[in-house]
């Protein structure tokens, strides 16, 4: 069934005991756990903190880097990811948010390399712990320092050489709701789909993410939701909303507007 999730990066100024406690009150019944807060807080805390208010765990954020974009070596790195399925597994999470990391001075092909080879030392543990493996890739315009994936074609190409139920995509209508003739292609992507992030904006990406709330953009939400639904998948809808014009006092109507949204888009 279609459930709604709010990730933790939409309200970035608010610990992980608020976004709980607000989540809740705003009967929203599936959080998106960003690791940054939960460290902050403590697993033992958090999983506690969770259970004690009835939230489900969409998915965690996140794992990656392989590339050595953001300084990690590759065994760092892979090291950092298979403690984070431990955590996943942990917090009951739908699956772990992967980023291949930026090609980093590397060529295509190498880049593409180092990114398989940890998939490959990853899907194990992943199948034995049984956590989903949700790659995500993202607009090129905002890509740059997260991952050299940024089309759903190169995705799919990937996911299909790999052929393995524990690693799918992360469908995000602000990175590929408007890529072309994408609602055409629904039957072939949603069955690759672990987790739906719902953003929205009102220009495309050009370097820092700039959304905006939901059905206030130009990306084709309804349509899309429609499509994805349509085509089998019936799993968390991730609001993801990251931007210069939310503050932390907007965060509450933010909560409110985002759940009247997605009622409006799932037909609740």
């Amino acid at each position: 069934m279609a459930r709604l999730s709010m990730n933790e990066t939409t309200t970035f100024r608010w610990s992980f005991e608020e976004d709980v406690v607000h989540y809740r009150a705003a009967g929203i019944p599936a959080i998106g756990v960003w690791r940054r807060k939960l460290s902050d807080l403590g697993e033992d805390r958090a999983v506690e903190l969770l259970d004690q208010n009835g939230l489900a765990v969409s998915h965690l954020l996140w794992a990656g880097g392989f590339t050595g974009s953001d300084g990690r070596s590759y065994r760092d790195s892979l090291a950092d990811a298979q403690e984070a399925l431990a955590t996943a597994t942990r917090l009951k999470a739908g699956c772990l948010l992967v980023y291949s990391g930026a090609r980093a001075g590397h060529t295509a092909n190498h880049a593409r390399r180092l990114f398989r080879s940890a998939l490959d030392e990853l899907v194990p543990q992943a199948a034995a712990l049984g956590v989903t493996l949700a790659i995500e890739p993202m607009h090129p315009g905002c890509a740059a320092e997260w991952t050299f994936l940024t089309s759903i074609d190169e995705t799919l190409e990937l996911l299909a050489a790999l052929d393995n139920p524990h690693v799918k995509m992360v469908f995000d209508t602000y990175h590929l709701g408007q890529e072309p003739a994408v609602l055409d292609r629904m039957n072939e992507i949603a069955p690759q789909v672990a987790l739906v992030h719902l953003g929205d904006s009102k220009k495309p990406p050009e370097g820092e993410q700039n959304r905006c709330r939901l059905g206030e953009g130009t990306v084709p939400l309804g349509p899309l939701v429609a499509a994805l639904r349509q085509a089998g998948y019936d799993g968390d809808f991730d609001v993801e909303l990251l931007g210069e014009e939310f503050t932390a006092d907007d965060y509450p109507s933010l909560l409110e507007h985002a759940k009247q949204a997605f009622a409006e888009l799932v037909g609740g």
